[in-house]
């Protein structure tokens, strides 16, 4: 799924509680945000349209129990890429479904992904490939057990 750059459009208090409120909860109804904000129906709904016309919102989803996803094999890695290779890094790990995110960071390690699997072996698979990315000097990776 292709990102959406974020617009230059300048993002205010009611944007980012509003933001706030639907990180928590991303079905809650247009009437019970604006209650919350003390604000009209209307204005939540321009708001809300504003900020995923602009690229504030990307999409809604859901958090699901760990119980629920108690088969899902998620980690994050960390890598390293040689010299001034990052970008075409980032253009083939971005071809990797498996990789739910990828952040630039600061550091030893240049780049952070977050793995999402169904199971070791989809997972181990996973690994191979981004470790042969031509660019990627160095990889940590961590399995995450529980979240608490």
């Amino acid at each position: 799924m292709e990102q959406k750059k974020l617009n230059p459009h300048r993002y205010d208090v009611l944007d980012q509680s509003l933001i706030a409120l639907l990180r928590a909860d991303a079905r809650a109804s247009v009437s019970f945000l604006a209650k919350k904000l003390g604000v009209s129906r209307s204005t939540v709904q321009n708001r809300i349209d504003k900020l995923v016309n602009t690229g504030g919102i990307l999409g809604f989803t859901i958090r699901a129990h760990q119980d629920i996803d108690q088969n899902v094999v998620r980690a994050v890695m960390m890598i390293e890429v040689v010299g001034r290779s990052t970008a075409q890094v980032i253009q083939k790990l971005r071809g990797i479904p498996e990789l739910a995110k990828l952040h630039t960071t600061n550091g030893k390690w240049d780049l952070v992904a977050e793995i999402t699997t169904t199971n070791l072996t989809e997972f181990d698979r996973i690994l191979r490939i981004v470790r042969e990315i031509e660019g990627i000097i160095a990889s940590e990776t961590s399995i995450l057990l529980t979240s608490i």
